[in-house]
C-alpha cells in the first residue's frame, strides 16, 4: 500500500505515519531524511545532491524521484511507503504518477489530515512546552510561515487527488485515536 499524507504543519501528519508504520509494516519516506542519508552515504545522487545544495540551489524533482524510486525498490519497502514531504507541486505529483506506474505499481490513498488553522498555533505551543522547545520550528512566527508555503504550494494538490479519486479527509481535530481509528478505516 503505497499513501501520501497531508495536512497543514502541526495537523500530526508525523504522529500518524508512525502508527502506520508500526501497524502496517509501511516505511515512511521522507524526503530530507532521505537526502541527507544519500549525501552521508556518498551515493551518486546524494553527491550530486550536495553539490546542488552547496551552491545554495533546490534540489531537483529528477534527483529527488530518483532517490524515492531507488528507495522504493528495497526490500523493507515490499509492503508500501508512506510519502514525507513528497510531492509538493502538481509537477512533481504528474512525476511521481509516471515512476510508481513504470514500476507496476499506483497511489492506493492520499490522506489530509483536515484542521482548525487556529488550533493548530496552541498545538504547537503544547509540543513546544512538552518538549522543552527541542524543535526550533515550534513557534508561531514559523507557523505562519510554513502554513503560507503550505497554502501556496501543497494544498493545490488536493484537488489533482480528489479527481483521481484517491483522496480521503480525516477530521484531525479529534484525539490522536480517533484520528488513527479514521485512517484505519479508510485503508481498511
Amino acid at each position: 500500500m503505497n499513501i501520501i499524507m497531508f495536512g497543514a504543519p502541526g495537523a500530526g501528519k508525523g504522529t500518524q505515519a508512525e502508527r502506520l508504520v508500526a501497524g502496517r509494516g509501511l516505511v515512511q519516506l521522507s524526503t530530507g531524511d532521505m537526502l541527507r542519508a544519500a549525501i552521508a552515504a556518498g551515493t551518486d545522487l546524494g553527491l550530486r545532491a550536495k553539490d546542488i545544495m552547496d551552491r545554495g540551489d533546490l534540489v531537483s524533482d529528477d534527483i529527488i524521484l530518483g532517490m524515492i524510486a531507488a528507495r522504493m525498490d528495497d526490500d523493507d519497502c515490499a509492503n508500501g511507503v508512506i510519502l514525507d514531504g513528497f510531492p509538493r507541486t502538481v509537477a512533481q505529483a504528474h512525476a511521481l504518477d509516471e515512476m510508481l506506474d513504470s514500476k507496476g505499481l499506483a497511489l492506493d490513498c492520499v490522506i489530509e489530515i483536515k484542521v482548525d488553522e487556529a488550533a493548530l498555533f496552541a498545538r504547537i505551543e503544547n509540543r513546544a512546552a512538552e518538549t522543552g522547545g527541542a524543535r526550533s520550528d515550534d513557534n508561531a512566527d514559523t507557523l505562519r510561515k510554513r502554513l503560507a508555503v503550505y497554502h501556496e504550494n501543497t494544498a493545490p494538490l488536493l484537488p489533482y487527488y480528489a479527481g483521481k479519486g484517491v483522496l480521503k479527509t480525516v477530521d484531525g481535530m479529534n484525539s490522536i485515536d480517533e484520528v488513527a481509528s479514521q485512517i484505519d478505516r479508510i485503508l481498511g
